[in-house]
């Protein structure tokens, strides 16, 4: 039997709710078997959890909260749906030509997209700190937007980055959201953040949204773009053909990566 007499690991609740992220809901028991401890600890990692809002209790477990105004810490959303987000990184750099002028957001598909840009010969604008330690390491000539720093996304954000963004303007632009619905466009939970993406977005002369199809017909808290300010998509699944079309009516080209 699992010993029980150390204190919770603080890594345990971490790996609990990247599982939920993944699974929805997680059962006790199998909480129990994968960390080898007993059911009594996965409980209070639960309680512990549901306290700080991130996950409801349920019979036998518990579940992921999908409030639109919550927002999942960096080190969890790059845990979500990985594959899909290098495919969409890689389908985002054949857009891209030697000589460009990309910017990037605080988004983990636009790091994965960063962690690529030593394939070109270019340079980068970013409020994102993680892109910037990326493209530092990569070799890439980048401009390092600052403002105030946004924890939850590790980005800058606040009223001197939209400041300074009136002032570049970068040939590509690349983007993510929490959600999408061709109603309410792309969607985020953070108004700062919301802000700042809304600033690298009129800033540029392209601009491309970068969204896995997990994203589709959710919504959050604020719109950052519409049809109207974004010239191209690219997903990591097709879409409903009603949406693809309405997409290609309003000129905006719809990449599927492969």
């Amino acid at each position: 039997m699992p010993s029980d007499n150390v204190a919770p690991l603080p890594g345990r609740q971490q790996d609990i709710l990247r599982r939920a992220l993944t699974d929805k809901v997680v059962r006790i028991k199998d909480l129990a078997a994968e960390f080898g401890v007993h059911e009594m600890t996965v409980r209070r990692d639960l309680d512990a959890l549901c306290e700080q809002g991130k996950l409801l209790r349920v019979h036998g477990g518990a579940q992921l909260l999908d409030k639109t105004s919550e927002e999942l810490s960096q080190s969890m959303r790059a845990a979500q749906n990985v594959d899909a987000k290098e495919r969409i990184a890689r389908a985002a750099l054949a857009l891209i030509q030697d000589g460009d002028t990309v910017a990037l957001d605080a988004s983990t598909t636009s790091l994965a997209l960063a962690r690529l840009l030593p394939a070109r010969r270019v340079q980068a604008i970013t409020c994102s700190l993680d892109a910037a330690n990326v493209l530092a390491a990569g070799g890439v000539p980048f401009l390092m937007v600052g403002g105030n720093f946004h924890v939850p996304a590790r980005s800058f954000v606040g009223a001197f980055f939209l400041d300074t963004m009136q002032r570049l303007h970068p040939d590509l632009v690349f983007f993510s959201a929490k959600g999408y619905t061709p109603d309410t466009g792309f969607t985020d939970p953070h108004l700062p953040e919301v802000g700042a993406k809304q600033a690298l977005v009129r800033s540029g002369s392209s601009v491309v949204a970068l969204l896995d199809s997990s994203k589709v017909g959710r919504r959050a808290l604020a719109t950052i773009a519409t049809h109207a300010d974004i010239n191209t998509l690219i997903t990591d699944q097709p879409l409903p053909s009603e949406l693809h079309t309405r997409l290609e009516n309003d000129d905006i080209q719809v990449i599927v990566a492969g």
